[in-house]
């Protein structure tokens, strides 16, 4: 086995070489492309709060990686067509968190199942998507987790569902001043109510070359429409005076983000439930974590971190993140974002399935390993791991964080350094 490749695996300087992105072609670009039509313009006081909840400001410029951010996939019917492909910087955590949900749509989602639960073509072909299956992904990933702010999927709430989303024109509704500092995004905004699922994903559907197009604002107009959807005034509620704003300063951006995308609230707390949190001096105040079991989990290590901002009041995932209801994680592995998944969707329903497999780690910056987890190695102290092995990778000590004292092999080749620049 090749010790160097997984030893550098997640190294910085090289994951600054590799993470170079060539965005795929869009087929819209020469097609016809519906004007935007309709909604409501947005006000200066809607502009400078969506500023301030996002970003801390609306009196300074924006991170310029938000305004330049498209949703494009890798090249159609090939091995890696499954993926986001994206630059290394704040956008991170917002589309690892699509990444997810357009992997489980193309692998669990969208596949027939027989009756005994299995499907006859092998999981692997449904990750070689075609660029209208691609398409397809994208938008249905984007309508689930705005549908799930909207409350869509919450069942005990008396409110009717309403999703928002923004979108850009060529008009400019919010003049420069010492208030507000033009971006060249947020003041163009068209506003649209969407009432139902269907309605949403047909929406999404036919404005989704604004999200792909080269250059374009895709990122910060998924970030804006779930926070219209969510409601700033949530959202700073859901801080619950941990953070001033959603998206921290950190590279990778903030797992506010992606609380937001999985439990459709920008919790900081990811522990299972409502725990009452106070002393003697105190009342005891509601912490509110995850309070449903999540479809797609997530997994965090953060490792050796020397920012005092991102170490303090470290969060551990609970067993609603821990144990989705599918095998898909989103993973912050110390401040890294990817993706985690397996292509069995009876992995952590079968306790035979769990003991021996293989597991996946994507990130969008092109980078792709195949590992294998042995949870039966606990009977053998020479093999199995432990998370304060000094001999263990960044990746392999947030594997163990789920799976304790697994014996973790790459199976596959090492991280491919290449994919993004072809």
């Amino acid at each position: 086995m090749n010790v160097m490749p997984k030893k550098s695996f997640l190294g910085t300087s090289q994951e600054e070489v590799y993470e170079r992105v060539l965005y795929a072609r869009n087929k819209l670009l020469n097609g016809a492309k519906p004007a935007v039509v309709g909604g409501t313009p947005i006000t200066e006081e809607l502009a400078s709060e969506l500023r301030i909840t996002a970003f801390g400001t609306a009196s300074c410029p924006t991170r310029a990686e938000w305004i330049c951010s498209p949703l494009m996939m890798r090249t159609p019917d090939q091995p890696l067509s499954y993926g986001l492909a994206a630059p290394r910087n704040g956008t991170r955590s917002l589309l690892s968190g699509l990444q997810a949900h357009i992997i489980k749509w193309l692998l669990f989602d969208s596949r027939p199942i027989t009756k005994d639960n299995k499907s006859g073509v092998p999981p692997e072909t449904y990750l070689r998507p075609s660029e209208d299956r691609q398409e397809e992904a994208l938008w249905r990933a984007c309508s689930e987790v705005l549908w799930r702010c909207a409350g869509g999927f919450n069942h005990q709430t008396s409110s009717e569902p309403l999703a928002k989303v923004a979108l850009p024109s060529e008009n400019v509704y919010v003049q420069h001043n010492s208030r507000y500092y033009q971006d060249g995004v947020t003041e163009k905004l068209h506003i649209f109510e969407l009432k139902s699922l269907e309605d949403l994903q047909i929406f999404l559907k036919q404005y989704l070359y604004l999200f792909q197009s080269q250059e374009c604002p895709g990122a910060m107009l998924v970030l804006y429409s779930l926070m219209l959807t969510r409601g700033c005034e949530n959202i700073k509620k859901d801080l619950d005076g941990k953070l001033t704003h959603l998206v921290s300063s950190h590279v990778e951006g903030s797992l506010n983000v992606i609380t937001l995308l999985l439990t459709g609230r920008a919790t900081p707390y990811l522990h299972n439930g409502i725990l009452y949190v106070g002393d003697e001096d105190h009342y005891a105040m509601p912490q509110y974590g995850v309070l449903s079991r999540s479809p797609v989990g997530l997994l965090v290590w953060y490792g050796g971190e020397e920012n005092s901002k991102i170490n303090v009041n470290k969060q551990y995932p609970g067993s609603r993140l821990k144990t989705p209801a599918l095998p898909i994680w989103i993973t912050s592995c110390s401040g890294h974002y990817g993706v985690l998944f397996n292509t069995n969707r009876e992995l952590l329903r079968n306790y035979h399935a769990e003991r021996r497999f293989d597991i996946h780690y994507y990130t969008c910056g092109g980078c792709h390993v195949l590992l294998n987890v042995d949870t039966r190695a606990h009977d053998d102290t020479t093999a199995a791991m432990r998370t304060d092995d000094i001999t263990a990778t960044p990746l392999e000590k947030l594997i163990l964080t789920k799976w304790q004292d697994a014996k973790i092999t790459w199976t596959g080749p090492g991280p491919n350094f290449n994919e993004s620049s072809k």
